[in-house]
């Protein structure tokens, strides 16, 4: 068994700071689980609590059921893959890749048949007596991966992997990962601040903000049903418009809306035309409302619309979330 329990873990720094504050939760065996959230909110100091590199200041972890409050890294049977893949620059690739292995004095055959594996993988045959240097970003995070693989650790962390890549090289690396765990069925903690990298690789999210947990659930129930306003402005690009109505706030998504005549019955929101951004498939419209809200709107791109025009948009209420103008929190959202 791979699960990773966290029963109220709290980090606090001399001086009173607090960087993780009572959080708890299950990583199921074989789940891909990501933490996202915005610069500064815990999700880092979490997954480095994890791994031993950050030392709790009150909870309990347990990896496959047993206490690691006080195993050192590398008695906690993880392998970690960060930002900066941390590659030996006089090193080949396989032996880049061989290196953990050499010194938990691994068979040398042994140590030859996993990186082998790892290598086939991950792509990386060609390229086993190649340095660091002699590769591209995405090839040395392949290495980093594959450095963590033939460990063949209980649970693999990454701790934003991507984000020294371009958008391109970003996108084939979310799926090779994805395809990843998929074939090793292993257990993955993931975190990032990106949220398309959160919603298009997890089997569920925690979305975390000032070192709480703000809602744990799969992707699309993040998205379609978040817990509290935080949630609906972090998750979404364009993020979910907000109406206040009364002491209740109307959330709901750019696509809920279609244009529609300002006489209909059905006209839920008007406003004037203020930014329109053409995106190719599609085109989002900021549009200005009466009480001087802001809230955007996707159309088809050949829509007919311009800056200054009044327009009117139905919005398809069943899929409209409502959250307590005093607390934040979704009225019906499930935690």
């Amino acid at each position: 068994m791979s699960e990773v329990v966290l029963e109220n873990i709290s980090k606090r720094y001399e001086g009173g700071s607090v960087a993780v504050e009572q959080v708890s939760l299950t990583v199921h065996d074989g789940e891909f689980l990501v933490l996202v959230g915005p610069s500064g909110c815990g999700k880092s100091t979490t997954l480095r609590m994890i791994a031993g590199l950050e030392d709790i200041t009150a909870g309990r972890i347990s990896i496959g059921g047993v206490c690691v409050n006080d195993l050192p890294p590398k008695d906690r049977d993880i392998a970690m893959v960060f930002q900066n893949y941390a590659l030996y620059p006089h090193m080949t690739v396989f032996e880049n890749m061989a290196f953990g292995l050499k010194l938990r004095r691994v068979p040398k055959a042994e140590i030859a048949a996993r990186v082998q594996d790892a290598a086939e993988i991950l792509g990386l045959q060609d390229y086993m007596k190649r340095l660091p240097k002699q590769l591209s970003g995405g090839q040395r995070q392949r290495v980093a991966v594959g450095r963590a693989i033939v460990r063949k650790p209980k649970v693999f962390l990454f701790d934003e992997p991507l984000s020294n890549l371009d958008a391109k090289m970003r996108v084939e690396m979310r799926s090779e990962i994805t395809h990843l765990h998929r074939r090793l069925g292993a257990t993955m903690i993931y975190v990032t601040h990106d949220q398309i990298e959160a919603m298009t690789m997890s089997d569920r999210i925690v979305v975390m903000d000032k070192g709480k947990v703000q809602q744990l659930a799969p992707p699309l129930e993040v998205y379609r049903n978040p817990a509290n306003l935080f949630v609906a402005g972090f998750i979404g690009t364009p993020p979910m418009n907000m109406l206040r109505s009364g002491d209740r706030i109307m959330g709901f998504r750019p696509e809920t809306m279609t244009l529609c005549d300002a006489t209909s019955p059905e006209a839920v929101v008007q406003g004037t035309v203020d930014v329109i951004e053409p995106m190719g498939a599609e085109t989002y419209v900021q549009v200005i409302t009466p009480s001087n809200e802001r809230i955007v709107a996707r159309v088809a791109p050949d829509a007919a619309v311009h800056a200054g025009q009044t327009v009117a948009f139905q919005v398809q209420m069943e899929r409209v979330c409502w959250f307590d103008a005093q607390t934040g929190e979704n009225c019906l959202a499930r935690r």
